[in-house]
């Protein structure tokens, strides 16, 4: 007889029941442990919901309340999902889509510890040796000091003379950053105007506010002076003085130059990662150039002496990974045994990601949303951990169908190792490896937030849901193309890795740029393409929104509903923003009440003033045609795209925008709700109807398919084809299959990636690429349109 089961071996399910988070109506579900499970529905249907903020979330802040409420403080706090039972959870390690601090001291080498350990190689092994590893490090400024320190010794006060000295590698020229700047002083202010009348055109110097009064007060200049009669001292105040305590009306402030005060609040940043209208001044008033004395490697000059086998740092950092992983190899030091083994492993993994092409010095604000998410995976390649829950969002982002069957790999190995991996994921050659599969749906927004499938690949297949329907959908190439009606001409690109490329796009029809991940392809268009005049990019970067920020205000939408309003009612339109003079003063407009309690989860109360409306109950009196500005801001898309066409309340601006916003398939958003809510496809299609309004003749779209359901990809190819019969141009950076074949010219990059790659393999149709199969995207199309 067999022995019984042990009874700890009868937990191999995690089960869920009741979940509730953002639009999941009391879903329930059971999910095998040790298995490839993945998640499927149209884009908005509550896969994130329940994959990350139900069962992700919990693990998390379970494992947080581990700790000491001392430690939780400097955590982030996370509140209980709302779900009824969460049971058999374990160890979550999250790798998500959200791309990597756009900072201008982070680089690929700092955000995996890559750097940290060529750095210590360097100070064991560099010659000459000129100190720790901090002696290697472009963060950290080389400083000394003395002076005299008083100390208790006995009862007596000794003093004694201390000197201390930190050599850092950072380069004195450009701090660490690579770059110096040039400020265009004319982009900063009018010289012909005084201070009082306006001359300061940088965003936000206004003279109403505190600025004003500084300036006024601090009696270094007369502000009613003309700029350009100002002596030479007066400019230098204006511009370049140190921060200098001053009292202004009683009150004491800092006085600070204008060209310090620009550099620490807006050049210190990472210019991507600035608000719209400040990164239009910084563009216009800064010009980025490589600093004279580092050359761009950011490291002071003794690190850049220090070499190991006539390599110094900045060498090897500069080095693509791959070559980096073949020189290590070479290096037989015992010395640093533990050390090189650790590097080495790091540095295979990058290889075995498909992301061997990067070099260590590649700025990590550069990487797209898929490279990010990859580099995070390289931590847990190889790791010794079983039994944890993986979690992954879309790793198939960004990736060739060349490179989806290693990533198909990995997930299995993770699996085999005694994992649980959970995937959300939309194409059918990563769904085709899953062990089981949860379908939500039926649709997306408050249509979707059900089970509507559990159980096999197969059994999806047969399931009649609008996955499985899809799923095995295969694009056909189109019977006839569009003829060119003119050609953008690219003339030696050689941006990164690109080798000299010459290259005609075609215009007026719809282009597809593709190759494998590192080939080029956004090397191409951001540094040939991007700038020119009538070219309008929706790259990949992410909507930052506050839980204030919605679709209405994001869109700009809700600029002519607002004076729509104010003008059938006669009063002003700041009554009907939330953010301004017409919100609720009990809750500020946020239509919650924040509690915040310390280390535990801030919990948040519907406002009992204004019942989560948002707006004082005297806006709400007034009307647009029988609705008033809370239920506008609830209606869906669609609703409100037939309220403001016709009738007392059409607002053909309005409409317009709406109309844009049902045709990249949001239709069932509705205005009001929270960006913070919204899933990545969905955010990425709202920019898409933001962008689409822009004037311009070319439209570069970069992965429009990120987070999109193969139903999803009909809909926007309809979008795609309007745009180019309406007289535009359309290039699109693709991976997916369904849009190469239904492009009308394809650029193909290759045939490698990094220096294996930048050169152009193949450029003509789909059918011509199919017919060919000489290079891997042929191959691949041929098999996919099973010609």
């Amino acid at each position: 007889m067999s022995p019984e089961p042990h009874v700890a071996d009868s937990h191999d399910l995690i089960r869920v029941q009741g979940a509730r988070v953002n639009n999941l109506k009391d879903v329930s579900v059971e999910i095998p442990k040790r298995r490839l499970t993945l998640f499927t529905g149209v884009s908005g249907s509550g896969k994130s919901s329940l994959v990350f903020g139900t069962i992700a979330a919990e693990s998390q802040r379970m494992i947080n309340e581990t700790y000491s409420a001392f430690l939780q403080g400097f955590m982030p706090t996370l509140a209980r999902p709302e779900v009824d039972v969460l049971d058999g959870l374990t160890t979550a390690i999250i790798i998500d889509q959200e791309r990597m601090g756009a900072n201008a001291r982070s680089t690929v080498g700092t955000a995996t510890d890559a750097n940290a350990m060529l750095r210590i190689l360097f100070s064991r092994l560099g010659d000459p040796h000129i100190g720790s590893p901090q002696a290697y490090s472009f963060n950290v400024a080389s400083i000394s000091g003395a002076g005299a320190v008083s100390i208790e010794r006995a009862g007596q006060t000794i003093k004694e003379r201390r000197s201390f000295s930190i050599t850092g590698g950072m380069c004195p020229r450009c701090e660490g950053r690579g770059s110096v700047t040039d400020i265009d002083l004319t982009a900063l202010y009018d010289d012909t105007k005084s201070l009082n009348d306006g001359a300061l055109t940088i965003p936000g110097y206004s003279m109403d506010g505190w600025y004003g009064r500084i300036f006024s007060g601090c009696g270094f200049f007369d502000p009613d002076k003309p700029i350009k009669r100002f002596t030479k001292r007066e400019l230098n105040d204006l511009l370049y003085k140190e921060p200098t305590k001053i009292k202004v009306e009683g009150i004491n402030l800092t006085y600070e130059g204008l060209i310090p005060k620009i550099q620490k609040s807006m050049l210190s940043k990472d210019v991507d990662s600035l608000q719209p209208h400040i990164r239009a001044f910084v563009e216009r008033a800064v010009t980025f150039t490589t600093c004279p004395e580092c050359d761009g490697t950011r490291l002071s000059e003794a690190a850049r002496s220090s070499k190991i086998k006539g390599l110094n740092i900045a060498d090897a950092c500069a080095m693509q990974i791959s070559d980096l992983a073949d020189w290590l190899r070479k290096l037989k030091e015992p010395s640093v045994a533990p050390l090189l083994t650790s590097l080495r492993h790091t540095l295979d993994s990058f290889v075995e990601i498909g992301l061997g092409y990067l070099s260590l010095e590649r700025p990590s604000g550069t990487l797209s949303g898929g490279e990010a998410q990859r580099i995070k995976m390289i931590r847990h390649l190889g790791s010794s951990l079983t039994d944890v829950t993986y979690v992954f969002d879309e790793p198939t982002i960004g990736l060739h169908p060349h490179d989806i069957q290693r990533m198909n790999n990995l997930l299995r190995q993770l699996r085999d190792k005694g994992n649980t991996v959970l995937v959300v994921e939309h194409k059918p050659e990563a769904i085709a490896i899953a062990d089981h599969v949860v379908d939500l749906g039926p649709r997306a927004g408050t249509e979707g937030g059900e089970v509507v499938f559990e159980g096999t690949v197969e059994g999806l297949r047969a399931s009649g849901t609008l996955t499985g329907r899809h799923l095995d959908d295969r694009a056909t190439l189109k019977p006839s193309v569009r003829k060119p009606t003119g050609v953008l001409e690219v003339r030696g690109a050689d941006t990164n890795n690109l080798q000299d490329v010459d290259v005609d796009i075609p215009l007026g029809v719809l282009m597809v740029l593709t190759g494998v991940a590192g080939s080029g392809k956004s090397s191409l268009i951001q540094g040939s393409v991007a700038g020119r005049e009538g070219v309008v990019t929706v790259d990949q970067s992410g909507i930052r929104g506050s839980r204030r920020s919605n679709p209405a205000t994001y869109t700009g939408l809700l600029e002519p509903i607002r004076k729509a309003f104010a003008k059938a009612n006669g009063v002003k339109p700041a009554l009907f923003s939330a953010n301004s003079e017409g919100a609720c003063p009990n809750c500020n407009g946020a239509g919650v009440v924040y509690t915040d309690l310390g280390v535990m989860a801030t919990v948040a109360t519907v406002c009992e003033v204004c019942e989560g409306k948002r707006f004082m109950a005297e806006v709400l009196e007034y009307t647009l045609g029988g609705k008033d500005i809370s239920e506008v801001l609830s209606m869906s898309v669609t609703e409100a795209e037939a309220f403001f066409g016709a009738g007392e309340a059409r607002t053909p601006a309005a409409h317009a925008i709406l109309a844009r916003l049902a045709d990249v398939g949001l239709g069932y958003l509705s205005l009001g709700q929270p960006l913070t809510t919204l899933s990545g496809g969905e955010r990425q299609r709202v920019k898409l109807a933001t962008r689409m309004a822009e004037k311009g003749g070319v439209y570069i779209l970069d992965e429009p398919t990120t987070g999109l359901h193969l139903a999803d990809v009909e809909q926007l190819l309809g979008l795609l084809d309007r745009l180019v019969d309406s007289g535009k141009s359309v290039i699109v950076i693709e991976h997916h299959q369904a849009v190469m074949a239904h492009a009308d010219w394809i650029i193909d990059l290759g045939p490698g990636a990094g220096h294996d790659g930048g050169r152009i393999v193949f450029e003509g149709t789909p059918a011509d690429l199919v017919a060919d199969r000489s290079t891997l995207t042929g191959q691949h199309l041929a098999e996919y349109v099973g010609a």
